[in-house]
């Protein structure tokens, strides 16, 4: 990054920074909340009042996007690679059934509601994988519409919000275990970033696990790319203009962080745990810097314009991933 690029995201930083410091601040005091709920709380509610000036836009963008996956590669500094691969094996069946009625409720509601074929593949692949990452992946193999995007984009973000507030309340009145509570944030809640907000508030044992269980599930978008891609070939083999449609190259699907994560944790028995703690440490406090961020980045007025339909789709497809979790994690013992 070159110093005229820096220049322009320093108010963003600046801004962020500054936030996710009171953040931070009332997580400590407040641990059931944490810093990362308490900054996508306040970047809320400033967005809300005042406008981000176009000065700080920059910054806060690359706030939201490139810091969480730093953060995540931290993680994987802190998390032994036998961890890794114990956990994403042992959570596979439980992502597995709540990736398939994901998409099958995705069809039956959509269909019930009326919703276009193209909207309600992007709804239950961003709720099944992983939000927004997940609709990025799937937007050139099914070729939406615009606004069908950013129909599902908002719709999943809607959820995310609402997941990081309920799932410790509910995991609570459930009376969750850890490992309970991580397998569940991180089979049901959509984006990384809401799972990591939402695990970390329970606590740090939760929170790694579901970030392992998280990462694992985003793994799934390169079969369900593929079978997409074989799904709508026919649809989207030729252009309007006549000519034949660029099949999506499948090798850009899976996020590069993820890969960055597990190449990190390879790392982590070569490392004294002073180092390891550190990175882990550095990782909360960068997990709510991002979540603040994209607080700040949120115009909940253009949300509104969404459209009950597909917000309702959202839900109940959400819902239905949220309970299968919860009911496979009881039949296996997991609870």
């Amino acid at each position: 990054m070159n110093a005229s690029a820096l220049r322009q995201l320093l108010p963003g930083l600046a801004l962020v920074a500054a936030i996710t410091a009171v953040a931070h601040f009332l997580g400590e005091q407040f641990p059931l909340m944490g810093g990362a709920v308490a900054g996508i709380l306040l970047g809320l509610a400033i967005r809300s009042r005042f406008k981000v000036s176009e000065t700080q836009l920059p910054g806060v963008r690359f706030a939201g996007k490139q810091l969480l996956q730093w953060s995540i590669v931290g993680l994987g500094l802190a998390l032994p690679i036998g961890a890794v691969l114990d956990t994403g094996l042992k959570s596979l069946s439980v992502t597995l059934v709540t990736l398939s009625l994901a998409f099958a409720s995705a069809f039956v509601f959509g269909r019930l509601l009326k919703i276009p074929a193209k909207l309600c593949v992007l709804i239950g692949g961003g709720t099944a994988i992983c939000g927004g990452s997940a609709i990025a992946a799937m937007t050139p193999v099914v070729k939406p519409d615009d606004h069908e995007t950013a129909f599902s984009l908002s719709t999943i973000f809607l959820f995310n919000i609402v997941a990081v507030l309920t799932f410790p309340v509910l995991g609570q009145w459930l009376g969750l275990s850890d490992s309970g509570f991580g397998l569940w944030a991180g089979t049901a809640i959509n984006d990384t970033s809401s799972v990591v907000a939402a695990a970390y508030s329970w606590s740090k044992e939760a929170g790694d696990y579901a970030t392992i269980v998280k990462l694992s599930r985003a793994m799934l978008i390169i079969p369900v790319t593929l079978i997409l891609s074989f799904v709508f070939t026919r649809r989207n083999a030729v252009n309007v203009d006549g000519t034949a449609a660029k099949r999506p190259g499948i090798r850009h699907a899976i996020p590069g962080f993820i890969i960055c994560f597990v190449i990190a944790s390879l790392f982590n028995g070569y490392l004294p745990q002073a180092l390891t703690s550190a990175a882990h440490s550095a990782s909360t406090v960068l997990i709510t810097a991002a979540l603040t961020a994209i607080g700040l980045s949120t115009d909940l007025g253009k949300m509104k314009h969404t459209g009950w339909r597909p917000i309702a789709l959202g839900l109940l497809v959400w819902i239905t991933v949220a309970a299968s979790s919860l009911l496979m994690q009881h039949l296996g013992g997991h609870w």
